[in-house]
Formats: C-alpha cells, structure tokens, sequence
C-alpha cells in the first residue's frame, strides 16, 4: 500500500498545466504526454513528451519538464504529475493522468528524492512521495 496524501487546489493546477501543454501541442505519433513540474519556488514548467521512430530514445513528459525547470535555473521540486492525450481513434474526451513509467521514477528521484507524484490510486487522484515508487532504489555517491 502507498502512504498518499490527499491533492491540494494547486494540485489541481499543475494538472490542469500538464493537459494545457498537451493539448496545445498534441500531434499523433509524436507528442502524446504532458507533464508540469512545480518547483519549490512555486514556478512550474511544463513540457510534453518527444517520441521517436526507435522507442529507447523517446524522452519522456517528465524528464522534459525535469529539463526545463534545470535549464531556468530551478533544480529543487516539489511535485510533478504527467497526462495522456487520447489519441484520435479513442473513445476518450478528455485528458488522464498517468503514472511515471520506471524510468522517469529513477530520474525523478535522483534529482529529487523529496519529490511528490501525483497519480490514480484506489480510483482517485492523489500523490505520494516519489520514493514511495521505488523501493529499495539504487543510488550512487551523487545526490
């Protein structure tokens, strides 16, 4: 079971942040994820996914925000969420969140071990320490 804690009303806003980002730049087969960083300056940074012809070197929604945020100077986080576009041949209205992919919770947690994720878990929204998704996570001499 994950320790959750229930999401806030900026919570709610870095969703809506991660959707804008999106479906401001979805293109079939290309950008399908958006992601919004909240760093603890109270910045966010948005970014979508970039998909490529060879999936190992597609870069994720999240680390693209990551990215972001580094770049201009911000590199503590406080949470970070990612939403799926649906595509056109879906049933779906509306944009989802999805959860960090294994990947992205490594890296997630190596530039932010204090770092909140928001997810669906138990049929709601919540968030949870990123380390809560990565038990017994290998580390380096880096932190």
């Amino acid at each position: 079971m994950l320790n959750v804690k229930p999401l806030e009303e900026r919570d709610y806003e870095l969703i809506k942040e991660a959707e804008r980002v999106i479906e401001t730049n979805y293109r079939y087969g290309r950008h399908h994820i958006g992601s919004a960083v909240r760093a603890t300056s109270g910045e966010v940074y948005a970014a979508v996914h970039v998909e490529a012809n060879v999936g190992r070197i597609t870069v994720c929604g999240e680390a693209m925000a990551l990215g972001k945020s580094i770049s201009e100077g911000d590199h503590e986080f406080e949470t970070i969420v990612a939403v799926a576009h649906p595509h056109p041949h879906e049933d779906i209205e509306k944009c989802w969140v999805v959860a960090p992919c294994g990947m992205c919770r490594e890296l997630i947690s190596d530039y932010g071990k204090h770092t909140d994720v928001i997810l669906s878990y138990g049929g709601e929204l919540v968030k949870c320490n990123v380390m809560e998704l990565l038990p017994e996570k290998y580390s380096s001499d880096v932190e």
